[in-house]
């Protein structure tokens, strides 16, 4: 079974943001993108809060998180996604920016509460909880897409 390459682009970047924008040929955006996760990666201490969260240790997750760097990274890492999709798949969709827009805004919001809201964010911590905000954010986004395209389409 081929993907196509707009789903491959996706996949790429999902697992590293900038590979996306290399298999669609955008080989400096991907170069920035890549410089710009490695910085707010490290700056903020993502993959050891991504290390503790995933042994159970959520405490530590917390106290070894960089909020002030980590806010950047829901936005970045969505935009990484969007672009790659988008120019792999040749055409421009209208409005198919709105589900990483919202996927991204609501991953900033699940990080922003991650410490208050009792007791998910003690249980999830600054990496759970983000991507569990992700499902309503991504919903959300479809859900206006669709809107968005149909009322275009009138």
């Amino acid at each position: 079974m081929n993907l196509p390459k707009k789903h491959e682009a996706l996949l790429w970047s999902i697992a590293f943001p900038g590979f996306g924008q290399f298999l669609n040929g955008r080989i400096i955006k991907g170069i920035v993108l890549i410089v710009l996760e490695f910085l707010v990666n490290t700056r903020s201490n993502f993959n050891s809060a991504i290390i503790s969260s995933f042994n159970g240790e959520i405490r530590k997750a917390v106290e070894v998180t960089n909020y002030q760097w980590l806010m950047f990274y829901p936005c970045l890492y969505m935009f990484a996604l969007w672009d790659a999709y988008r120019d792999a798949d040749g055409k421009k969709t209208p409005f198919s920016y709105l589900p990483f827009v919202f996927g991204g805004f609501f991953v900033t919001v699940g990080l922003i509460y991650s410490q208050r809201i009792k007791p998910f964010g003690l249980l999830f911590g600054p990496v759970f909880l983000p991507m569990i905000f992700l499902i309503p954010g991504l919903f959300i986004g479809f859900i206006i897409y669709k809107f968005a395209l149909k009322t275009n389409q009138k």
